[in-house]
């Protein structure tokens, strides 16, 4: 994996460029998501701690970006920050996630019926293209691939609502799931994957159709077969060693 930080001649480039800032936010951001990929595709365990000197090593970074990023992980949900002990993975109970998903199959139903009401032709078309990039992720069982643009597709729909409360409450939410939902797509893995493409058939049959009521009914419902997925997926993992206190 190639190092975060830029070479010699990189950074003489980025010195006598007109925006260095810009330089920094995109080190910052691509560190955020690799980071974020790494924990969410479950390289460290549930409830584990978070490995700052590994991770260093991995991405080429120093400590500060690195816990300038956990920060952001810590707003989304993603790990907790640990006083003076570094930070962890959050672990969820089944109870937290049936609560979790219900609550996101709300709130995208909600985007749902408001997305139909507001969703322009050029917006259609780009979660059609992002559809059958799915679609093809899914013949290549390229499972990161899948996932990016399935969240993707989620997101684009609440962004349609125009909705600005609607969206931080749902950015919110999807944090703390984010890494649970990635983990379902290995639960029953064949026959989900496959009901889940076909969900989002159903999706964008409605969404094309501005059918507002029917699209918030099949989000609601493709939320909880995310649930019951991920429950089953947490049964069958187990519950990881807990942490001394």
């Amino acid at each position: 994996m190639k190092p975060l930080i830029p070479s010699d001649a990189t950074s003489t480039a980025v010195a006598a460029g007109p925006a260095p800032d810009r330089e920094d936010q995109s080190l910052h951001d691509e560190i955020l998501t690799r980071l974020r990929d790494h924990i969410v595709e479950g390289n460290i365990p549930d409830g584990g701690r978070v490995p700052e000197r590994q991770l260093c090593e991995m991405l080429g970074i120093s400590r500060t970006p690195l816990r300038e990023a956990l920060k952001v992980l810590a707003a989304e949900g993603l790990v907790e920050l640990l006083p003076n002990r570094g930070a962890r993975v959050r672990q969820l109970s089944e109870h937290d996630l049936g609560e979790l998903f219900d609550v996101m199959g709300g709130l995208e139903g909600l985007a749902g019926r408001l997305a139909c009401e507001n969703i322009t032709d050029a917006e259609i078309a780009e979660i059609e293209r992002l559809h059958y990039e799915m679609y093809g992720f899914y013949l290549h069982r390229d499972m990161h691939g899948y996932f990016r643009v399935n969240q993707l597709i989620h997101q684009k729909i609440v962004e349609a609502s125009r909705n600005a409360t609607l969206l931080a409450t749902y950015a919110n939410f999807a944090g703390r799931i984010r890494r649970v939902r990635y983990s379902a797509n290995f639960a029953r893995k064949r026959e989900r994957w496959g009901e889940a493409m076909r969900e989002h058939e159903t999706i964008l049959d409605a969404l094309r159709r501005r059918a507002g009521n029917e699209l918030s009914d099949i989000l609601f419902v493709h939320l909880r077969n995310k649930r019951t997925a991920a429950v089953e997926h947490l049964r069958v993992a187990g519950p990881t060693e807990a942490e001394p206190a």
